[in-house]
């Protein structure tokens, strides 16, 4: 009988944002919504320790619960920690409000929507839906095609391979200093009055 051998895991580190000055949402939102963001990196971390020395002491099994479950739920916090990530790179100050005409981004929204404006009010109406989550622009790496999903808990509705290219938190935690929780509309209007539409298309594939 081989005898268990034991690994590392992976360690990320919490990536540096500096994301201030932005319309309509304030530093003091972006740093509390920061420290929400630095704690799924500790859990990530944590989770991959626990789990990688748990699987070096021969304990990763189905009879095993409690490795069975942190293994579940791991997905949530290194989605949690990743669409953070996504979120907050494709913020900036002094934005312009919607990509500049004949752009590849523009010309993709408009390909895959109609219109820029014909995707904008879409995507803009799912961050309206009742209920907890993110709303995000795909591209489907397959056919390059562009589509809207809604996303509650950070692992559930992501479309597997399906790369981000926008993605907005409409967690309560990401405008409740800002605005009152009935007033999710006024922070999806600013959110988008901070947009890197560069980081954007540099996304795109």
């Amino acid at each position: 009988m081989s005898t268990p051998r034991t690994f590392a895991s992976k360690v990320y580190a919490e990536q540096p944002f500096t994301v201030h000055g932005l319309e309509g949402i304030s530093d003091a939102q972006i740093q509390e919504h920061l420290t929400l963001y630095a704690g799924y990196v500790k859990q990530v971390n944590l989770l991959n320790e626990e789990l990688a020395a748990m699987t070096g002491r021969g304990l990763a099994a189905l009879k095993n619960p409690e490795f069975t479950d942190l293994t579940r739920h791991l997905g949530f916090e290194y989605n949690g920690m990743l669409l953070h990530e996504h979120y907050f790179a494709n913020l900036c100050a002094a934005a312009e409000p919607k990509p500049a005409d004949g752009s590849a981004v523009a010309t993709a929204l408009s390909d895959s929507f109609g219109s820029v404006e014909q995707w904008m009010a879409a995507f803009q109406a799912i961050g309206a839906t009742r209920g907890v989550g993110w709303v995000i622009l795909f591209q489907d790496p397959a056919t390059r095609w562009l589509t809207n999903h809604w996303v509650t808990l950070h692992h559930e509705g992501v479309p597997a391979g399906f790369k981000p290219l926008l993605v907005m938190d409409v967690w309560e935690h990401a405008f409740v200093r800002d605005y009152k929780a009935t007033e999710r509309g006024k922070y999806i209007e600013a959110f988008f009055r901070n947009v890197d539409w560069k980081v954007v298309e540099g996304r795109l594939e």
